[in-house]
């Protein structure tokens, strides 16, 4: 007889779980498993083998640039010297620039447009088995111009994304913030948030989407009732959509899978919003959905929402795909809530983080296994969720070749987690980032700023290139 139990850790992040109104309680998935499976071999103390595939000349150069950004002094100097007003200075600028493209720019970026990017996934994946996750690397938008422009360098990436072979490219990647101007999104945001407070109170523009809060999502920012969006945000809005829906019909079309990236908490509930409409729209295929959105797991609330978005998506029939991911903005996260004298969005420990990714992770994993229409992406930089994450593949009897599970690192960064969960017969994909230097300054801090320490993210791969 099979054994029969019920997942603890998920019980207790997902009991209290409620769109709207006072808890309800969710009656736990009972699994079944007629015998362990044999546990999947994730070896990452064998340098020799994990690196095997990457030059020597890589190899020094990579040690450089992830000792460089370990020592904080430097990061802080560099991030300094970038956001200064030194910057605009021409003679300073060129040479900043410079300097940043022939070290760092070339270790975590991909090319300065579409077609540099695409060959650079296919050499990695030639030289190492790893696929390409291709976004262009602009941020933020402020107006509708600058929106139309980067929709077009979107559409562009999915263009060269159609050059390469299937077995080379894992998916592309859109940024909600450069296609949809900022404060459209921060005044979505605020209406939305409005309405899981009061859910008698009307938004006429809002179309079919998934649930985006839980009883545990901050609402701090939104204090009083909003203005309703004046005619020309609704216009803005409405061209936000049709942005986001031609690039998804070409993601369809060509059989392309996209990720949503996410924001900080104050943009997120308008970036989930859109995400999951375009779901809706664009998910018809149960065995590969083109739309993903991410979750961010340091996020309190992160396993109530996700349980939710995937509670309304099987309801619906629609298949959906998630990335899950840590997060990358909890400095700034706990400065704003601090501000307005809230607790920060963050969890309090990063072992409650962990716990949260690891719990995400088995529950999707667990969907995934069932035949439903879920597909995952893990993105993740720890060894032990990786590790975890394989053990569980294995446990389910996870088909490693059907993409439904499949993991991703940046490029640049945790190669030997990489190295290893291919090594062991996972797909691996690299997320890269292509665009002109200057505007890869912002992401490039964020990596400086991860790596930096000997606890850092970088640490294990600065030991074993050593």
């Amino acid at each position: 007889m099979a054994n029969r139990f019920l997942r603890p850790n998920l019980i207790h992040r997902f009991s209290t779980v409620s769109p709207v109104g006072p808890p309800t309680t969710i009656i736990p998935e009972i699994l079944s498993f007629d015998q362990p499976k044999p546990e999947v071999d994730l070896d990452l103390s064998d340098q020799a083998r994990l690196f095997a595939s990457v030059p020597i000349s890589t190899l020094l150069r990579s040690t450089a640039i992830l000792h460089a950004t370990s020592i904080g002094p430097m990061v802080d100097l560099g991030s300094w010297l970038m956001s200064s007003k030194l910057m605009d200075t021409t003679v300073t600028r060129d040479l900043v620039l410079r300097i940043v493209k022939g070290t760092f720019y070339d270790h975590f970026c991909a090319g300065e447009d579409a077609a540099a990017a695409a060959r650079r996934v296919s050499s990695v994946y030639e030289s190492t088995g790893l696929k390409g996750m291709l976004v262009y690397g602009v941020e933020h938008a402020e107006d509708g111009g600058a929106c139309d422009e980067n929709i077009q360098k979107f559409i562009e990436t999915v263009e060269a994304a159609k050059t390469l072979p299937s077995s080379h490219l894992s998916s592309v990647v859109v940024k909600i913030t450069a296609i949809c101007p900022m404060n459209v999104l921060k005044r979505v945001s605020d209406l939305l948030r409005w309405q899981y407070k009061n859910p008698n109170f009307k938004l006429p523009w809002k179309l079919n989407s998934f649930p985006v809060f839980s009883g545990l999502s901050p609402l701090y920012h939104t204090t009083s009732e909003p203005e309703p969006l004046t005619v020309e945000e609704e216009r803005e809005l409405e061209k936000a959509h049709e942005r986001l829906k031609s690039v998804c019909l070409r993601c369809q079309e060509s059989n392309v899978p996209l990720l949503i990236d996410a924001e900080d908490t104050i943009l997120q509930p308008a970036i989930d919003y859109m995400a999951y409409w375009s779901a809706i729209m664009f998910n018809s295929d149960k065995d590969r959905p083109i739309v993903y959105n991410t979750i961010q797991a340091y996020l309190k609330d992160a396993g109530e929402r996700l349980h939710l978005a995937l509670r309304e998506s099987e309801k619906m029939n629609v298949p959906i795909g998630f990335k899950l991911v840590r997060g990358a903005y909890m400095s700034s996260e706990a400065k704003l809530a601090d501000s307005l004298g809230y607790k920060s969005p963050v969890h309090d420990t990063i072992q409650n983080t962990h716990d949260c990714y690891n719990d995400c992770m088995s529950f999707l994993m667990e969907k995934a296994s069932n035949g439903s229409g879920i597909a995952v992406i893990l993105a993740t930089h720890n060894t032990d969720s990786g590790k975890l994450g394989a053990r569980k593949a294995s446990e389910l009897g996870i088909n490693k070749e059907n993409g439904k599970i499949e993991f991703a690192q940046l490029y640049g960064m945790s190669d030997a987690l990489s190295f290893g969960l291919k090594r062991a017969g996972f797909n691996v994909s690299k997320y890269m980032p292509y665009g002109p230097v200057d505007t890869a300054i912002p992401y490039l801090i964020r990596r400086a700023y991860e790596n930096r320490g000997m606890m850092s993210t970088g640490a294990l791969d600065r030991q074993l290139m050593r």
